[in-house]
């Protein structure tokens, strides 16, 4: 059956909303070019993008609902249907599956009780599985609402989920102090995050990629190594940093999808 029009948002919600997205919209050129902060906007208000915040997305900026629509689909930072108030996202891509992502995935899902997008039914935790986070010299990598939680194990996810649950403060591996996702969709959305400390607190880069860095600017330490020449034996240990160094350097088990071959090659080139 057709759906019927979204309903509006109440008008007291409605006049909050078009003053945020007026400012929003006043950043750009063309008012169409705010259309991904003012989704983010909508996903503040209600923990996901509506028909009602499609519909009030596309008012604002004069676009069709089928415009907004196709781009709130495209995206998969924009949930499409209610969600917790701590987005909880698995890496399982190559990396981050080879080191343990997989494993910690399935951990995850037995233990909270929800598969692939499912939400607990408390309304904390939402688990998703996740591509790639560009963290990979940290993997494997969990994130929530974005934040990263870097050399995870299925114990260490365990207990972060437990914490997120009972709230207890969890504090990310880098980057700001955790925050809901509906803040956190406001922040994405263009506004200042005006919790005392959070901008300071976000930092740089960690140890292990700073090392790379270093390497490939040739500024590492002249006996750091990263791989042995071809047909030698492995010369001298690389050199570690102090803190934070990522799980690539202590080796883990291979993930539970392929239990029959640990990492590393299983035969000769050419064989």
């Amino acid at each position: 059956m057709p759906q019927l029009p979204a309903p509006a948002y109440p008008a007291e919600v409605r006049a909050r909303l078009e003053a945020d997205a007026k400012e929003v919209i006043a950043r750009y050129p063309g008012s169409r070019s705010a259309l991904l902060p003012l989704l983010h906007l909508v996903q503040s208000e209600e923990g996901y993008v509506s028909r009602t915040g499609m519909a009030f997305c596309a008012d604002m900026l004069g676009l069709t609902t089928a415009e907004v629509t196709a781009v709130a689909t495209f995206y998969t930072m924009y949930r499409r249907k209610p969600s917790g108030d701590y987005q909880v996202g698995v890496c399982t891509n190559t990396l981050c599956a080879v080191m343990g992502g997989d494993a910690i995935f399935d951990r995850l899902k037995e233990h909270l009780g929800v598969g692939n997008d499912e939400t607990t039914p408390d309304g904390k935790v939402t688990l998703e599985h996740i591509e790639c986070n560009a963290a990979c010299d940290f993997a494997p990598v969990v994130m929530v609402n974005w934040e990263f939680f870097d050399n995870q194990t299925p114990e260490s996810a365990t207990r972060l989920v437990d914490d997120l649950i009972a709230g207890r403060t969890v504090e990310p591996t880098r980057g700001a102090p955790l925050c809901t996702y509906k803040e956190t969709a406001r922040i994405l959305a263009g506004f200042p995050d005006e919790r005392p400390g959070a901008v300071e607190a976000s930092g740089g880069a960690g140890h292990a990629s700073l090392i790379g860095l270093k390497l490939a600017k040739g500024e590492a330490a002249p006996k750091a190594r990263v791989v042995g020449p071809r047909g030698e034996a492995p010369g001298d240990q690389p050199q570690k940093g102090a803190e934070h160094l990522s799980s690539h350097d202590a080796p883990q088990q291979t993930s539970a999808s392929d239990p029959d071959f640990p990492a590393g090659p299983a035969a000769e080139e050419g064989e």
